[in-house]
């Protein structure tokens, strides 16, 4: 199953609040990313039968392999490209912003030669 950007989106979201909280629930997603519970648990039932999160029994949300690597690159690709514009000069709430639409386009031979820029 090929994953729009919501979906990467919400898998990021769920790996960033199980970095900062543990334990992630529905609500959780809900709250930060500013969507209505019928949205969001459709987005969990669509994720979970594609293989990319399990929902435990108290309602926990937990990333399978596949789920945690495509969260772990959207949120690489996030953290790297909002540092890039940052350091051009641009500011940080147009850098996030700008970063957060370009993650989930930009194409891997792009980002890995953007690294290697970066990095020299």
């Amino acid at each position: 199953m090929e994953l729009k950007e919501s979906g990467e989106m919400y898998l990021e979201t769920i790996l960033i609040l199980s970095q900062e909280k543990g334990f992630v629930r529905s609500i959780d997603v809900c709250e930060r990313m500013g969507y209505s519970k019928p949205s969001v648990s459709r987005a969990m039932g669509i994720l979970r039968d594609g293989g990319y999160l399990t929902v435990g029994g108290d309602g926990g949300l937990k990333l399978t392999e596949a789920g945690l690597e495509v969260a772990e690159q959207t949120y690489e690709r996030h953290r790297v490209l909002s540092k890039f514009f940052i350091s051009l000069g641009v500011d940080e709430e147009t850098a996030v912003n700008d970063a957060c639409k370009i993650e989930h386009v930009i194409s891997a031979k792009t980002f890995d030669a953007l690294k290697k820029h970066i990095k020299s």
